[in-house]
Order: structure tokens, then sequence, then C-alpha cells
């Protein structure tokens, strides 16, 4: 079978290209992409080429395809996963499946495959992925949110990571503190609005206190309009926007907020040491703090108060990725409806947009960049529908769509664009 696939020819050499795909083994799968959420981790392994460390060395002679936060449906299943898969089937990926396996050599897809990558029609999953349960059945109506699993997973990766302890004794107790105080500082980008979403509607552990800072009030606005302080009052939250940019004291507002306390867990969504700074300063006692933005500086530093680590119980964690069952649990959850990260989606866009895309994703403002990977749409933000739809009634069709859903991406909106959507 044919299919059309971006792929990785070495540093910042993208191209869109149609190529045939080998017969698929007995142990491997042959599947439909329909849906793929651009991550800047592309970005990185497209800049660096086979200097990125799951990016293989031979580029020029054997291509790999990008994109590793996709979703779609099984065609062909080898005779050894015919009793678990079937064609049909809707599936989503955990692509860590060299964590799964502990594996060395191949990383990812997206980064170490010549066949498997979700910036395509069309690829071949490799036996690994079935063996450590890597490819995950996906219950959901909606292809997108099969891609935001990925993400979606980091994040409550993050959750599961934290950890607290009580005096004199020496065991972890892993998660956030139940009903306790947390602050998501620089919060209110697409990854941490994932993370507000998960806190206000995590069936397991909620905060009764939720603080979510960040400097941009355009941003913050949008954050509060889509989850909002009533809602989390609903769910047992109680949930306050901050702008630190207008306070001449954050660290003493945003300690106020916490009774004085301080907070039992925090987050830092920006890679910027004064965030992680500030978030140190506002831990309560036995207070966890969670470095969550990867910094692409392997020099960045920050400081932390000594005397309140070995007074206060003060301790750091770093997270990166989620595992397979972060990922089943973001699936669930997005499936029965009780997390909507459709929030983090501000532009959507085809296959054909995709290498553009990909090479200046730091200079495009706002969240997730959707590609749907069968169709022929010029990147173009959710916001400029209306506007672009004057000239195209396609667009003006997605524009009423979502409008009717307080601006965000939806099923009804994938649906409409899956079948009124030229293909590319």
């Amino acid at each position: 079978m044919k299919t059309k696939a971006v792929r990785l020819y070495g540093e910042n050499d993208l191209r869109l290209e149609e190529f045939e795909l080998p017969a698929i083994k007995d142990e491997e799968i042959l599947a439909h992409v329909i849906s793929d959420s651009i991550c800047m981790s592309s970005y990185k392994a497209t800049i660096q080429g086979s200097r990125h460390k799951r990016v293989p060395e031979n580029l020029s002679d054997q291509p790999v395809i990008i994109g590793h936060e996709f979703c779609g449906e099984i065609l062909e299943v080898g005779a050894r996963w015919k009793d678990r898969f079937s064609p049909g089937q809707r599936f989503s990926i955990q692509p860590a499946v060299n964590f799964a396996a502990n594996m060395d050599g191949m990383g990812a897809p997206g980064y170490s495959y010549p066949y498997l990558g979700g910036d395509a029609t069309h690829v071949v999953i490799a036996n690994e992925f079935m063996e450590r349960n890597c490819l995950l059945p996906y219950d959901g109506d909606a292809f997108y949110m099969g891609s935001l699993a990925e993400p979606m997973s980091c994040i409550v990766g993050t959750f599961h990571a934290h950890y607290h302890t009580e005096k004199y004794r020496y065991e972890h107790k892993m998660g956030i503190v139940k009903d306790g105080k947390m602050a998501i500082l620089a919060g209110v980008g697409p990854m941490g609005l994932g993370a507000i979403d998960y806190a206000i509607h995590n069936p397991e552990l909620r905060p009764s206190l939720l603080v979510v800072t960040d400097i941009d009030q355009a941003r913050l606005r949008r954050a509060a309009s889509i989850l909002t302080v009533e809602e989390a009052r609903r769910n047992g939250v109680e949930l306050h926007y901050v702008n630190t940019a207008d306070l001449a004291d954050p660290v003493a507002h945003l300690k106020q907020l916490s009774g004085g306390e301080g907070y039992d867990d925090v987050m830092v969504f920006a890679p910027v040491s004064a965030v992680f700074e500030q978030g140190d300063q506002i831990l309560g006692n036995d207070g966890c703090l969670n470095f969550f933005a990867g910094p692409s500086d392997p020099a960045l530093t920050g400081r932390m108060n000594l005397y309140d680590i070995h007074y206060a119980s003060h301790h750091i964690v770093g997270t990166s990725g989620g595992n397979t069952d972060d990922m089943i649990e973001s699936l669930e959850l997005m499936a029965d409806g009780t997390i909507n990260p459709s929030a983090m989606i501000t532009h959507i866009g085809g296959l054909n947009a995709v290498v553009e895309t990909t090479q200046n994703l730091p200079n495009i403002p706002g969240g997730k960049k959707l590609i749907y990977t069968n169709k022929n749409i010029e990147l173009t933000a959710i916001d400029d529908f209306a506007a672009s739809g004057e000239q195209d009634p396609f667009l003006a069709a997605l524009a009423e769509i979502t409008a009717r859903h307080n601006g965000l991406w939806s099923t009804e909106a994938e649906k409409y664009l899956l079948d009124n959507a030229p293909s590319i």
C-alpha cells in the first residue's frame, strides 16, 4: 500500500512525499492514521536531525516519519495478533516503547521508524508495540482525543509522580495531597490547561484549593472562560486565576491565598528560573514541586531554599512523558467524558501543512496544532475561522460549529471536517 508522509532526511530537512509501504509481516499491523497533534519535540528532532538522541544516524539513506501523537484505525492484522486486534478497531499509541520495553536502539515513532509515525496516511506498526502493550484500543468518538492522549498522559504522570512523606517514616506516599493546596505556575498554555482540567475532574485525587498563574491576561481570560471557577466549585475545588505580572509581591499574594501556609503541590509549566524559584518560595511544609517544563538549555539552573529542604521537608521532582498506565487512564477519562482537553487545540491543518508548521513551531502562537493527515488544509487558527470563512464556505461552517462549542474544537467539528475537507 502507498502512503503519503512527512519524512525527516537530515537537520531541518523535512519532505512530504508518497512511497510504498512494505507488506506487513505476521507480527505487524497495517493502520490508517486519521489525526496527529504536532509536538514541540518534533521541532527539536527536526532542527537536530541525527544529533537528536532518538533519531538514527543514517537519515539520508533511511529517513523517518515524524509525529508521535496520533490516532487512527487498524486496517490489517498480522497472524500473530489476530486474537487481540481486528480491522476497523480504533487505536492510539504509547510512543515511549523504549521505556516500556527497556530497549536500546529504536527510540519512538516520530523519531526512529521509517514506516511508523503520526504524520502519514498509512503506517506499519512494529511488533514491539503490541508486545509491550503500547498499541492501545480507543473507544472514543473523536480521533483528535486519541491524539491528545499522549500529551494528556504526560500530565497524568506528573500528578502521579508527586510524593509526600511523614516525619521519621521513610516512605513516599505517591500522588498529590487529597483535598490539599495546589498551585500551577505559568499554567494557561496548552499543557497547563490539561493540568487544570485533570485537577478539577480527577475522580480520585483533587485539591481543595487550586491557584493558576500566568503573565498573559488574554490567555488567563481564555482559560477562565473554558475551565471556570463555577465548574471547579461544583467539583469541590476553589479555583483562582492570578496574573502575577500585576503584583508588586507575587509570592506574598500567592501565600496569602493559601492561608499563609504555602502549597502542598506546585507545578511549574515554564522553563524559566524565576518561575521555578517562585514555586520554591510558596511551598508549604512537606511541599512537592514538579518542574514539568522541559528546558532546551542543558545549563539551566534555579535556586532552592536549602534550609527549607532540611527543616520543612521540601522536595522536587521532574517528569518527562507518561507511562502506558497514564496513557490508558487518559484514554478512558476522555472516552467517558470526565476530561475534555479540547482547549489544548488552537490550530487545524492537513498533511500539506506539516513541514512548514513543524519547522516554524516556536514562532506560531497558541496551543496544539492538530493535523488531519488525509486532508489538504492550510494551517488555520480556530479563532480565524470566521474571518477566513468570508471567502471559504468550509471554514465558515467550521466557525459556526466551533462557536457553538465555546470556541473549541469538538467531535462535531471533526466529523464535518472529515466529511467535507479536500483530500490530500
